[in-house]
């Protein structure tokens, strides 16, 4: 007896719950594109520019003086001794070693930076999806931004919707 009232037991649990997955809505959104029309971003992006471009600047008075030294060494190349030749060529690689460590450090405090500019940006984003969704009655949302996502029914793209939350056109 106690078989038959677990197994009906199980039966009953399972249809509840294919009957809530099957009520289950999801809906998908091009989360990259939503962002990209932000205000804030395309703020954030023009500061993060700004901010490249500051770094390249001081990164090219380490390359003109390795270039100026560069061009000290094969002007007299043929004049110094072995030594100096020696010590000069140590000179070089040492400002080349310089250069490729400026490149890489200017690289690492670029990406800091995109990411605490981007991060509220990302924030909100995801804050307005969540709550369009709730609204609208998703249980899932899916981000298509790489294309992976094949078939996607039209009816069920929350950019508009999260868009018009964010006060974007």
């Amino acid at each position: 007896m106690k078989k038959y009232v677990i197994i009906a037991f199980v039966a009953v649990s399972g249809l509840f719950s294919v009957k809530t997955m099957a009520q289950s809505k999801v809906a998908h959104i091009n989360a990259q594109a939503l962002i990209e029309a932000m205000p804030e971003a395309q703020t954030a992006m023009k500061t993060l520019q700004t901010y490249a471009e500051e770094l390249d600047k001081d990164g090219k008075g380490l390359i003109d003086e390795y270039q100026k030294k560069l061009k000290e060494f094969n002007d007299g190349a043929d004049k110094m001794t072995d030594n100096v030749r020696e010590i000069k060529g140590k000179e070089l690689q040492t400002a080349q070693k310089n250069i490729q460590d400026y490149q890489d450090a200017a690289q690492n405090k670029i990406e800091a930076k995109r990411q605490e500019l981007l991060k509220p940006i990302y924030d909100k984003a995801r804050k307005a999806i969540e709550d369009t969704a709730k609204e609208k009655g998703y249980a899932y949302v899916i981000d298509n931004s790489q294309s992976i996502l094949l078939v996607a029914p039209v009816g069920d793209d929350l950019s508009a919707a999260v868009k018009a939350k964010l006060g974007i056109k």
